[in-house]
């Protein structure tokens, strides 16, 4: 006695007897499918958040584990992107970002636009 053949997936039904997805009916019983949520709003409100124009261009990342040596990443839009490893080089790090606040050619331009 041979087994009946098996389908190439085990344990999924043969593909004759699939059918496509259909949506659901509506609760109205109208055969509509129901499109949002009630209580959903379907207009796309504006941004509540009203900004002064100013965005950030300039990021200071400071990591220091307990117990590893602390790192420092000074990041800057006008192309600046500095790295340091070790206590007494992300201190100067630190530092340096800072002074680049007064030196840094996008900020100097800002500040002249908006006053």
């Amino acid at each position: 006695m041979s087994a009946p053949p098996r389908s190439p997936l085990e344990g999924h039904p043969p593909t004759s007897r699939l059918r496509l997805a259909e949506p659901a009916p509506a609760a109205s019983g109208s055969g509509a499918p129901k499109v949002v949520a009630e209580g959903v709003p379907t207009a796309v409100r504006p941004d509540q958040q009203t900004g002064d124009g100013r965005y950030p261009i300039a990021w200071l990342t400071i990591t220091a584990p307990r117990g590893a040596t602390p790192t420092a990443t000074s990041i800057c839009g006008c192309g600046r992107n500095l790295f340091a490893a070790g206590q007494h080089k992300a201190l100067a790090l630190i530092a340096d970002h800072t002074d680049h606040k007064t030196r840094c050619p996008l900020r100097a331009t800002q500040e002249r636009t908006a006053s």
